[in-house]
Order: C-alpha cells, then sequence, then structure tokens
C-alpha cells in the first residue's frame, strides 16, 4: 500500500476522536511475533506511520529491521532495542511486548487487521488535510493565492489516494505475459512497427517502437536545432492519429494514436497553433505572424484550422509551474477526459521547478527532483511523457557538434531516470554558420574555391536532420536521418530520393 506521508493531526479539544483501532494495531503486532510469517505477509502493506499509537509503529519499525536480516522477531529480540524507550516504559516497559504476544486474536485476520490499519490511517490524513485547508484558507496575513492553495490540496488528496503499494505492484507471470501479448497485438495491428504510441514518422517508429506507456524520454539539443518543431509534430500527428482511429471505429485501447496534453512552460498556446496550422497548411509561420499571406493561402489556413477543430490536444502554457502542479494539472486532465490522454509533453524541463526543499543554491539537486517526478507521473498516469531538454555549451566546444549523453545539462539523474533519451542535430544548422566571405567580381579564385566548396557541404546536408538515440531500455541505438523543413516547422520521413542523396546512408 501506498505510504501516507502526512503527520498525524491532533484530536481537537472539542471535536471528535480521530479514527483510530488500537486494538487491532496490538492484534496485529502480536500475532507478527507468533509467527514470523505473519509477519513477512504484512511488512509490505503498511508502514510505520500508519499506526496511530506511536510506540506500536516503533515496535513495528524494529520487526521489519529484523527480519530484514532474517533474524527472529520475538519479544525476547525485541527486547533490547526498547530497553530505553521512554513510551514503552509507559506502557509498563519491554515487559508490553509479551503481553502482546498474549492472544492470537490476530493469527486468524492479520491481513484484515493491516488493511483496517491503513484505512483509518486515510481517514487520519483526510483530516489532516481538510485541517490544513480550512487553516490557510482562513489566513489572510500572507498574499491570498486561492488557485495554488487548491493546487496544493489536490495534491496532498492525492498522496492520501494513491495506491501504488506492493498489493498492487506486484503481478503473476501470467498476468505479466498477457500484457506483453496484448503489446504485441498491438503492434501488429497497427501495421508493425508501433506497439505504442506512434510519432507520425514511420522511420522513428521503426527504430524505436512509439512511444512507451510509463515511459520517460527525453529529447534533447542545442538551441536552433529543432525539438520543440519535432515534439509538436509528434504531439500533432499522435492526436491526430486518434482522432482518425475514433472515427474509423477503432477502440480506443487499440488505437496507436492518443489524446495528448503538452505543457508549454516556453511558448503560449497561440504560438503552438501557428507551428501546427503552418505545418498542415504549408504556409510559413514566419508569414503566418506577420499577415503575408494571399487570399488563396488564408482560405488553405481556414481549412486546415476547420480541420483541426475537435483535435484532442489540450494546451497548458502557464510558465514557471513547479513538478508537484503539473501533476495535479495532469491528473485533473485526466479525469476531465475519461483518463484518455495517452501522452503528455513538457517544453521544457529546465523550465519547471522544485518543491524548494533543496534550497534556491542546489540547482542539481532540482533538476534530479523534476526528473525524478516526471518519471513518477509517467508511471502513475501509465502514459509515455516526452520531456525536452537544454543541453549544455560543451557542444559548441567540439569540432563534432553532434551530442552526447554527458551534455545533458546540470544534472546526471536526467540519464538515468529517462528510459530513452533522443537528441536532435542538424549538420546545416553549423554549416551554414560558416559561410566563408562570397566572392565578388575580381575576387581571387582561391575565395571563389573556399565558397564553392562550402556551397557542395550545404547542399549535401540542407534540409536533413539526425534523431540521435542515445539511450533507449527497449532496443539498440543509433541514428534515424529525417526530413526537416524550417519555413513550416515540419520533420518528416526522407523520400526514396532523399536517401539516395542523403550521405548518412
Amino acid at each position: 500500500m501506498a505510504t501516507i506521508a502526512l503527520a498525524h493531526p491532533a484530536p481537537a479539544a472539542d471535536g471528535p476522536a480521530l479514527p483510530q483501532n488500537v486494538e487491532a494495531e496490538a492484534a496485529l503486532l502480536g500475532a507478527m511475533m507468533i509467527d514470523n510469517r505473519v509477519a513477512d505477509d504484512v511488512l509490505d502493506r503498511i508502514e510505520e506511520e500508519h499506526f496511530y499509537e506511536p510506540v506500536h509503529g516503533r515496535i513495528f519499525g524494529a520487526i521489519r529491521t529484523l527480519r530484514a536480516g532474517d533474524m527472529l522477531a520475538t519479544p525476547v529480540t525485541l527486547r533490547p532495542m526498547f530497553e530505553a524507550d521512554e513510551g514503552m516504559k509507559e506502557l509498563g516497559g519491554p515487559a508490553y511486548l509479551a503481553q502482546l504476544t498474549g492472544s492470537g486474536a490476530g493469527l486468524i485476520g492479520a491481513k484484515q487487521f493491516a488493511q483496517q490499519i491503513y484505512d483509518l490511517a486515510m481517514l487520519r490524513a483526510l483530516v489532516s488535510v481538510g485541517r490544513t485547508l480550512v487553516d490557510r484558507a482562513l489566513d489572510t496575513s500572507e498574499e491570498v493565492n486561492p488557485r495554488a492553495q487548491i493546487e496544493a490540496a489536490e495534491e496532498e488528496l492525492f498522496k492520501v489516494a494513491a495506491d501504488g503499494g506492493a498489493a498492487n505492484a506486484v503481478k503473476t507471470f501470467a498476468q505479466a505475459t498477457t500484457l506483453a501479448v496484448k503489446m504485441a497485438e498491438r503492434a501488429l495491428d497497427s501495421g508493425g512497427n508501433v506497439s505504442g504510441i506512434t510519432t507520425g514518422l514511420d522511420s522513428v517508429n521503426a527504430k524505436i517502437g512509439g512511444l512507451h506507456r510509463s515511459d520517460l524520454l527525453i529529447l534533447a539539443g542545442r538551441p536552433g536545432m529543432g525539438k520543440t518543431s519535432l515534439a509538436t509534430n509528434i504531439a500533432f500527428n499522435a492526436a491526430r492519429r486518434w482522432m482518425r482511429d475514433m472515427e474509423d471505429g477503432i477502440a480506443p485501447e487499440k488505437s496507436v494514436g492518443a489524446k495528448v496534453a503538452f505543457f508549454s512552460l516556453e511558448m503560449s498556446a497561440d504560438q503552438l497553433a501557428t507551428r501546427i496550422l503552418a505545418e498542415q497548411s504549408r504556409i510559413s509561420s514566419e508569414a503566418l505572424r506577420m499577415g503575408k499571406i494571399s487570399r488563396s493561402e488564408f482560405g488553405q489556413l481556414a481549412a486546415a484550422a476547420a480541420q483541426l477543430e475537435s483535435l484532442p490536444l489540450f494546451i497548458d502554457d502557464t510558465a514557471g509551474i513547479s513538478i508537484g502542479a503539473l501533476h495535479t494539472r495532469m491528473r485533473r486532465l485526466q479525469r476531465r477526459h475519461n483518463h484518455e490522454i495517452g501522452l503528455v509533453v513538457v517544453d521544457y524541463l529546465q523550465l519547471l521547478s522544485g518543491s524548494g526543499r533543496g534550497g534556491s543554491d542546489n540547482r542539481v539537486q532540482e533538476i534530479s527532483e523534476i526528473s525524478r517526478g516526471l518519471k513518477t507521473l509517467a508511471k502513475d498516469l501509465n502514459v509515455p511523457v516526452l520531456a525536452l531538454s537544454q543541453l549544455s555549451r560543451a557542444v559548441e566546444q567540439r569540432e563534432d557538434k553532434r551530442p552526447q549523453l554527458s551534455d545533458l545539462r546540470e544534472s546526471g539523474s536526467i540519464e538515468q531516470d529517462a528510459d530513452m533519451v533522443l537528441f536532435v542535430f542538424r549538420e546545416d544548422y553549423y554549416v551554414g554558420s560558416k559561410e566563408p566571405k562570397r566572392p565578388t567580381e575580381g575576387d581571387d579564385a582561391k575565395i571563389f574555391e573556399d565558397h564553392a566548396r562550402w556551397a557542395t557541404d550545404m547542399e549535401r546536408v540542407f534540409g536533413l536532420a539526425e534523431l540521435i538515440v542515445a539511450k533507449q531500455r527497449h532496443g539498440a541505438t543509433g541514428k534515424v536521418t529525417l526530413k526537416f523543413e524550417p519555413e513550416v516547422t515540419r520533420f518528416s520521413d526522407l523520400a526514396v530520393s532523399d536517401y539516395r542523396n542523403s550521405a548518412s546512408y
């Protein structure tokens, strides 16, 4: 069962007593000491803080410590651990341990007692959340921010409601193989290659199998490489595939598309929409922003917008939110959409903030908290989370500008927490920046030769992008060469002719 990390509230002087059953706690502890097999069975179901009586919680912890070392947990072996325990002295000293074993009532219903202890702890935690919510709402001495208070309360309620403990996490091999077969069937029904959510790019799907549920995927690149464009393309492709599958009557669980939640911490919702409309209408996003389009192009734009009205792509462009607030908003969005959100995109990781508990100076620790939080979100919601990340400037100091795992900025935990790390690299960006002096009439032959050599290099790499799979838990690493159209910020698969012309193949 999930740990309830909340302090037990003290009962109000004139209020009702908090939910508790000290007798059930005593019966369970007695049964655990009489038969250590009972202890082994319930140790992963509850925690010390679930006990209302603090001494009982400490006895439970001591039993866990002994069993972890494969030692017998009996009143005799536990006695030295409680000789100086002040709370135990109030109950009669270590002799209280033997008293707990005086009745074997807990032997028959140990699991039921453990469940009741956990349920009562949940109720006490709810009381704590409720009281804290009321206290905060009544306190107007600081800046009033009701929305932040609501999000904080939702986060605490989720901690109480979370039920991700061992009882539900443990699966038989038969259950695990059923899930594996369903995943293979999904890939087969999709036409091959895609066992997760489609990226909309056949070459990428062939390399990584799509975006897998409960995975944290990091998409990183230096500024100008197009990582936001690629993330937007993938989000749009997944949402469009979902929409088409639903129109075709395909069951939601068999669709390789997904409803998508896009958390854009850098760009506004209308900027993202402009990118998608530019891609679909084939009109330059710059021309769209500046209004430099013809009447016929405006007709293309209106047609594209009409087709995309029901696109299941939901954008949250709130800047500077914390990882906890992102969890809260994502769970709220899931509830509103019948838990059908199948892909989460975060642009970008370094713009999230942590809880603040690590101190403002320790940015590495904060980034570690954020990356772990994103992985937890992926597992809790059983959806892929695609998080964009910056790279350090070390890339620019090397002759070969292709990113490496060591370039992930500010924390090695990003690489550790990620199930997959993808880098976007466009050689034409760097080649284009090295254009030599353009020759003019009267220049010597070397200037003409240098520019001609540069033009040849530029022709070789122009419009090509590499998606480097630097880490993949599900398969091999490697790279995929894609076509990139900067005017409409669109990535696509290479055509056959492009494959022949690409020096990367």
